[in-house]
């Protein structure tokens, strides 16, 4: 009996491997990428522009019957996490897309403040990420698994301080950002000391700061107006550029306010209003005017939305177009999640000329784009106009 039972058993488990076998064999290996974004927190927008630009790019991927890998197709999930606009959640989301989701590259965060340490997880787990938006240095720096689809903060600085000094002839300038956030604490650094290279030591004549969450900026605002600047700088995000900009035209300030790529947001015009027209930004790419495939995928997003796309968005499309790239020159997928993830992180640093809808783009060693950046109007409409355009 008891050697009847046992066969019984053993037969059981052949007939249950060989099915199981038959199964693996059978199914296709889902191609999972990540998406590591703000979907709440201070900056939702941003996470919405990610979200929403993933979801048109995987709809093309699904249309095409999945994406192409070595002559077979492979089917593609989209695994987006909420970093909660915050470091640890950022990190946390990584982590469990790396090692409970399988996912074989990430995009995103988008923000500094949390690409930063991200990427330090990404790189540590041997994991491809791109951030389309983070400008900080520090993404990328010695992390060969890191890679942007934007310019840095070293020449969006400088662009910045060239451009208001041959546009305006000013040579004072004041600077207010915010101490506890990576992005705009590296760019007003990058910006003084462009500024004071081409003006002299001192012709920073305010450096003002203040902390994260923080709503009354009269105190700083009002040494900025006391000091003598022609110009106020300003590298923030949209919720606090509003607050920013009125109280300053409260106070009686009348000069020009610049701010960077933070402002590119639909929302600083939504929060700001009429007190934001006219300024002036650096950004990615401009939506008024746009030709061809960007105005392709203006008029697709805000057909399917109903607001045209920020920067976010469109950054976020190139780079899932970058990933898509690199996941089909990477040849074959193995099914081995650590060889996969190192050849998609091979093929990526391989990229030269891509065309973006951001600009052209090739990868430096240091997983870097060379591309130019965008100066942007706001005008009397709210809209962001192409100004001109700075290459390195």
């Amino acid at each position: 009996m008891k050697r009847l039972f046992k066969g019984i058993v053993w037969g059981l488990i052949v007939v249950l491997g060989l099915s199981f076998n038959a199964w693996a064999f059978g199914r296709k290996t889902i191609v999972k990428v990540g998406i590591n974004a703000p979907i709440t927190g201070d900056i939702p927008k941003v996470g919405e522009g990610t979200k929403y630009a993933a979801r048109m790019w995987l709809e093309d991927i699904n249309k095409a019957g999945g994406i192409e890998v070595g002559g077979k197709k492979y089917p593609v999930e989209l695994v987006i996490e909420d970093n909660e606009s915050k470091a640890e959640s950022a990190v946390k989301a990584n982590t469990k897309m790396i090692t409970e989701d399988e996912v074989i590259v990430i995009v995103g965060p988008q923000s500094s403040k949390q690409a930063v340490p991200a990427g330090d997880v990404a790189n540590n787990y041997e994991t491809p990420m791109i951030t389309p938006w983070s400008t900080n240095p520090d993404s990328t720096k010695d992390r060969p698994f890191v890679f942007r689809g934007c310019f840095l903060d070293p020449f969006q600085g400088p662009v910045l301080a060239n451009f208001i000094t041959e546009e305006f002839g000013f040579t004072k300038a004041a600077v207010l950002y915010d101490v506890a956030s990576d992005y705009p604490k590296g760019l007003a650094e990058f910006f003084k000391i462009a500024w004071e290279k081409i003006h002299g030591s001192g012709s920073v004549v305010a450096y003002e700061s203040f902390t994260t969450k923080d709503a009354d900026f009269s105190s700083q605002l009002s040494k900025i107006r006391s000091s003598g600047a022609q110009v106020l700088f300003t590298p923030q995000y949209y919720n606090e550029v509003a607050l920013i900009v009125q109280q300053a035209h409260e106070l009686g300030w009348t000069g020009p306010i610049v701010g960077s790529d933070s402002w590119g947001s639909a929302e600083t015009v939504t929060l700001c209003g009429k007190d934001c027209y006219g300024l002036f930004f650096s950004s990615h790419y401009a939506a008024a005017g746009a030709k061809g495939a960007t105005k392709e995928f203006i008029d697709r997003y805000k057909k399917t939305y109903g607001y045209t796309p920020d920067d976010v968005a469109a950054l976020t499309w190139d780079s899932l177009r970058l990933v898509q790239q690199a996941i089909e020159n990477s040849g074959k997928v193995t099914g081995n999640i650590k060889k996969d993830r190192m050849a998609v992180r091979d093929a990526l640093a391989q990229i030269k000329n891509f065309n973006g809808i951001t600009g052209d783009m090739t990868f430096t060693e240091e997983g870097d784009p060379i591309k130019c950046a965008v100066i942007v109007k706001i005008s009397d409409t709210g809209e962001y106009e192409f100004y001109k355009s700075v290459c390195p």
